[in-house]
């Protein structure tokens, strides 16, 4: 009994899963370090800029004084849209999207502060991550919470109700 779940009026499985969560974890970072680094590998193709992780990592290369820094701005922003349809495929739960818009967030802090060696004081890069952390967020429950509240359907239910 104590393997089988159990469901609830919620129609939801109230069983704490870790071995889900720890996989949701790693698709959703898996996928948008994926997606971001084709995002930046497109952008720095487009600002003849080279090829280089120090665009996903460093912090200094977050800026708006060039094309280049705002090409890295710009695919940071497009990633965390493209993480909010992640969020609503692989997630699918409204309450979770702040989970796990901050865990990758967070995940990708500890990240960057190992590949520079020392934690991120740069406002651009703090500014741009809480932004783009925002908008998965706040995207991805918008697109949840639209699937959670479909109504569903009853169309064959009333034919087979004897009164």
């Amino acid at each position: 009994m104590s393997k089988m779940k159990k469901l609830t009026g919620s129609f939801r499985y109230t069983q704490w899963d870790p071995c889900l969560i720890i996989s949701q974890i790693v698709a959703m970072q898996s996928l948008m370090y994926l997606c971001l680094c084709l995002l930046t590998a497109i952008m720095q193709d487009l600002t003849g800029s080279t090829r280089t992780l120090d665009h996903i990592f460093e912090y200094h290369e977050i800026h708006v004084r060039d094309s280049e820094g705002r090409a890295v701005i710009t695919a940071f922003v497009i990633n965390a849209v493209i993480g909010a349809f992640l969020l609503w495929t692989v997630i699918g739960r409204t309450k979770l999207c702040l989970d796990f818009s901050c865990t990758y967030h967070g995940i990708h802090l500890l990240i960057c502060w190992i590949y520079n060696g020392n934690f991120p004081f740069s406002f651009s890069w703090w500014t741009l991550n809480i932004a783009c952390a925002a908008i998965t967020c706040v995207t991805g429950e918008f697109l949840c919470l639209r699937t959670e509240l479909q109504a569903i359907p009853l169309t064959n239910i009333g034919s087979k109700v004897d009164l």
